[in-house]
Parts: structure tokens; sequence; C-alpha cells
């Protein structure tokens, strides 16, 4: 989608302490070969911390980066992976009650990884469609600290890190300007992250937990037996949605300063992201989140966050933004960075 008139007014992300992966191997929650593999040197990592508490975190900081009162924003859309609270509860009003507290609409949207990216196409199409406030707040929030996921074992792909993330997406100006927003899925893939899974009852109400390794070793077991997996190549789709963000922005990958990747191991991220989209670790933000692993919906924006106030994004440098989610599905922003940060002009609530 192409974007007109609206911005990032400001983003913040909240991270736990970091965990690091040595003292997990140390530990015996990891494996030693796994670790060297994926490259990853920490996550972040939250105990007893409630999801939508990072996301709160975040989000203050984000709204008080933006300069805009809580009755500019006329809606909250909350993104997660994980569970966030009590079965049948509200997420999303709870970050809207601890945030802006006013009576305007608290949207959770369930896009897995993809989901701050996905919000940020409904909130700018909402506003160029001419809602009555100004701005709209994103914001996400995951901790994997409870029995139904080892964030250290889960997959081989990633490590999942516990984290906040909030943004502010305003018609009134910001930091950064939103170029164009958008996904491409590949639907024949679905079946890759569902593995020999039963759909009723959902394995979460039995006892079931996250593993997606299991699921990929289903389906290579099924390939030992002449069944063939769901066809596809995800860095295809990543591929894909870049193109077709790009030219929704009408600028060329050449024209791209930095891309904000996921927080895969890698091996994966230069697979399904770097090869792909033909960039090197430098031009991308391994350095980053070699450092915070797969953080859930909150990877665009904290590595957006990074760029801006480490001075690697300034006026004028185009930004790539890609996300991915089960599906498969891939998304992309093109944002234009109007305003270099200023350490000394900001009032920090990180």
């Amino acid at each position: 989608m192409k974007v007109g008139g609206i911005h990032l007014a400001g983003i913040a992300t909240h991270l736990p302490e970091r965990y690091p992966t040595q003292r997990a191997v140390e530990e015996g929650r990891y494996d030693e070969q796994d670790r060297e593999d994926a490259g990853i040197e920490s996550v972040p990592v939250a105990g007893d911390t409630p999801a939508p508490d990072l996301a709160v975190a975040a989000a203050r900081t984000a709204l008080a980066r933006s300069g805009l009162a809580p009755e500019d924003i006329g809606a909250v859309l909350h993104s997660s992976v994980h569970f966030q609270g009590p079965d049948g509860w509200s997420a999303q009003h709870y970050v809207l009650r601890h945030t802006l507290d006013r009576p305007v609409t608290a949207v959770e949207v369930r896009q897995g990884c993809l989901g701050m990216l996905s919000a940020l196409e409904m909130a700018a199409a909402r506003l160029m469609a001419g809602a009555d406030a100004d701005a709209v707040l994103l914001t996400s929030g995951d901790n994997f600290s409870t029995p139904m996921v080892d964030r250290w074992r889960a997959s081989k792909l990633f490590l999942l890190g516990d984290a906040g993330a909030g943004a502010v997406v305003s018609r009134r100006g910001g930091f950064a300007r939103v170029l164009s927003v958008g996904a491409v899925s590949t639907p024949s893939m679905e079946e890759l992250h569902r593995g020999g899974e039963t759909l009723f009852p959902p394995g979460p109400t039995v006892g079931g937990t996250l593993n997606l390794e299991e699921r990929r070793e289903f389906w290579r077991q099924e390939w030992a037996r002449g069944v063939p997996p769901p066809m596809g190549n995800f860095g295809d789709t990543v591929a894909a949605a870049a193109d077709k963000a790009l030219t929704e922005a009408g600028v060329a990958m050449a024209d791209i300063s930095r891309v904000c990747h996921i927080g895969f191991s890698q091996m994966p991220l230069q697979a399904s992201f770097l090869d792909p989209l033909d960039i090197d670790e430098k031009r991308g933000i391994w350095e980053f989140t070699r450092t915070t692993g797969h953080l859930g919906a909150a990877d665009p924006v904290a590595g957006l966050e990074h760029l801006w106030r480490t001075g690697q994004a300034g006026a004028g440098d185009l930004v790539l933004v890609i996300g991915a989610s089960p599906g498969m599905e891939a998304g992309c922003a093109v944002v234009e960075i109007t305003e270099s940060h200023d350490p000394a002009g900001e009032d920090d609530h990180a």
C-alpha cells in the first residue's frame, strides 16, 4: 500500500535484562553446538513480568517521545505471539487503560511476528481514510518464560527473547515518514507450522507446548516415507514483499540505506532474508539482533529504534523494515528518516 502523509512520531522498545547464551549452555538449558550455529550472544528474559506490562512500559516511552497527548490518539492496536494473561481476558484493553485511559477502540492483531507491521498498515489506512483522531498507538508485548514454550529449544531458526514495543503513528509529523507498507503470503506453506498436530482440540488445551522442531521433524519423516512436504521457498516470499513495498514507495533497493530484519539465528537469517534481498550483514542489523534474538512482533520497532537512536540512520536515509509470520507471510515497510536523533533534545523515558 502506498502511504501518504503518515509519520512515526515516537517509537520505543522495552528490553529486560539480557541472558547470555553461554550461561544457558553452562546451566544445561541450551546445546553448545546449537549456540555456535545460531551466533546469538544473548536474549532478553523478563522473568515473571506480565507480557502486557512490557507493552505498557514501551508504549509510555513512545508516547512521551511523540509529543502527542492521549486525546490525540483514536485507537490502540496491540500485537502478541504468546499468551498474555487469563483466558477470555482482553490484554489490549489493559494496555489501553494503562496508557491512554480513554474510551477508544483497542484491537488485538493476531498476525504472529508480523503483528506490528500489519498493525502499521491498518493504522495508516485508518488515518488516511480520515479518522477523527490524528494518531494511532501500536503496541506489542511477549514474555516466553512460561511452561508452554522452551525458548532455548523451540526452534533452531531462532531464540525467543522477551520484549515490549510501542509506536505512535500520526498525521501530524514525526521523525520518520512511512512511504509504503504491505505484505505477501504463500498460503500453500501453511502446513509447515502445523506439522502433524490436529486442529481440535487445540494443543495448549490438552497440555501441548510450542515446539517447531517437532513439527519440522514430522515433515522430515513424511518425506522419508515418500510424502512430500508443502512446497515453497520463503525467501521468494520475502523478496516479493520487498519488491512490492519498494515499487509502491517509488524507490529501488539501491536507495535503501539499512534493512531492519527479524532476529533469526545467523544461518536462517542469511538464507531467508539477507540472500533474497541481496544484502550483507552490515547492511542489516545483525550486530543488534545477535544480542536480542527474536522478539516476536516487537522486532521491527526494536530494529528501527536501534538504527535511529544510535545514529546509524539519519535524516534523508531510507530504511526497509521487514517481518514475517507463519502462513507463510512476509511484510515490509519503507520508511524515510526525516529527523536525525538528537539525544540532547529528547526527554528519555526508557
